[in-house]
């Protein structure tokens, strides 16, 4: 899940596989055109993956070390602050990890979450979007009086709703990369543009009450009582990713680059189906397999996909790293940032649509709050450098995991919603202090 898109464990994309930048400190005397060792200057390092295929389990032990000291934690953080975050609040109170509490917990993390997902986009830019709030409101206020006030086709409102979120990004990207406004300053703006765009469109009525029966409301309500659906699903899940690994590395070792080994894949699968079928039971103990919580997992899967395995999301990435060179090596900067831009609005309006289905309405108050905070926290505590050309689509689920998993937990504890911002403030600067004290030590292990 924290691979980057070249296929490699903690491997920059735009990096060649196995080769570590020199420091500073070991330049030849006399400059670059002094004379060097040639046979020392010829030896590359090893890369990881054949360290694991010829050493078997130690090897990979020694890998795991070896990325954690210099600095390369990937999701580890995040996957222990949640565990650490379940046995308390489990301790506190059995009832947090009841079947009943982890399921509703699934279903209500995804509006916050869809929106988290487009964030990681425009984070691993680099740059911030603080509009998705006010744009997740607006496009369920479009779709809430088309189709409710206006009788509108149900699909043509959702349509529309979700166009409307990429317009939104569009204008803005425009604004960001042809005017060269800040990405700050421009979705400040339009965090009060949209809002006030929303405002109006809802007119006096300020508040529109969904059915409960159309196509929104049954998306995020809807749950598969049948146990297959879960375990199909957790099964299917783990094929999947076997196919994949194994697709890779037959890909990597016919074009002579190093590749992951056996061991390697199977200790991921492993992991892998641990979790999705103990997920699946959990889910199995109450209703079912929530049919919002299945289109979530799908989209992070397909945007892992186009992060990862295309040249779009390699250019994504390349932008974060270095866009001076990303510009020079063809990429053309101003489209990548404005198609970003249109993809982080775009999913804002899903997400926004699936808070609307939660609570039944589309409102004034709708995308306000702490929603742009939650968001923008859940891509950050999950793994996205704030810094750009690091994060993956997982990030969203585990960000929103916990952040949701602390405001059910205090929620069951009868905390105030005072503590519950400090202490979800408090996790996002403990997850950015993280970021940052990794990158310093990428930088002084020659990996960043």
């Amino acid at each position: 899940m924290t691979d980057d898109p070249t296929g490699g464990p903690g491997q920059e994309p735009g990096r060649e596989p196995g080769r570590v930048p020199l420091p500073e400190d070991s330049m030849p005397k006399g400059g670059v055109n002094a004379p060097v060792d040639v046979a020392a200057a010829a030896t590359p390092a090893v890369d990881p993956r054949l360290i694991v295929r010829q050493q078997g389990l130690k090897g990979y032990v020694q890998e795991f070390r070896r990325r954690v000291s210099s600095g390369e934690l990937g999701s580890l953080p995040v996957i222990v602050a949640l565990i650490v975050i379940w046995v308390v609040f489990g301790s506190l109170n059995s009832s947090f990890l009841s079947a009943q509490n982890l399921s509703n917990l699934s279903q209500q993390i995804v509006g916050t979450g869809m929106i988290a997902l487009g964030v990681v986009f425009v984070l691993l830019l680099g740059e911030i979007d603080l509009s998705v709030g006010s744009v997740s409101g607006l496009c369920a206020a479009i779709y809430a009086v088309m189709s409710v006030t206006h009788g509108v086709n149900q699909w043509v409102a959702l349509v529309c709703a979700l166009v409307g979120g990429a317009v939104v990004g569009l204008i803005q990207g425009v604004f960001f990369a042809k005017i060269g406004v800040p990405a700050f300053v421009v979705t400040l703006a339009g965090n009060l543009f949209w809002n006030g765009l929303m405002l109006q469109i809802l007119g006096s009525q300020g508040t529109i009450n969904l059915p409960g029966d159309d196509i929104v409301s049954k998306l995020y309500t809807t749950i598969y009582g049948a146990q297959i659906a879960a375990y199909g699903t957790a099964a299917v899940g783990v094929v999947l990713f076997l196919a994949s690994q194994l697709l890779d590395a037959r890909r990597r070792q016919a074009a002579g680059v190093p590749f992951r080994a056996p061991l390697d894949i199977a200790v991921r699968t492993i992991l892998l189906t641990i979790v999705a079928f103990l997920a699946a039971y959990t889910l199995n103990q109450y209703k079912g397999l929530p049919l919002a919580l299945l289109i979530f997992l799908i989209f992070i899967v397909v945007l892992d996909f186009v992060l990862r395995r295309t040249t779009y999301g390699r250019q994504i990435f390349a932008l974060g790293g270095n866009i001076e060179g990303a510009r020079r090596a063809g990429i053309n900067v101003s489209w990548t940032r404005i198609s970003v831009f249109m993809i982080t609005s775009t999913m804002a309006a899903v997400g926004g649509l699936f808070l609307a289905a939660q609570i039944q309405s589309a409102s004034q108050t709708s995308g306000s709050g702490n929603l742009l905070m939650n968001s923008i926290a859940a891509a950050v505590i999950g793994g996205t450098s704030l810094f750009g050309g690091r994060g993956s689509t997982w990030s969203a689920l585990l960000g929103a995991l916990v952040i949701g998993s602390i405001l059910s937990g205090m929620n069951i504890q009868g905390l105030s919603n005072a503590l519950q911002f400090m202490i979800t403030g408090a996790v996002l600067l403990a997850a950015v202090v993280i970021d940052s004290l990794a990158r310093r030590t990428q930088r002084a292990a020659g990996r960043a």
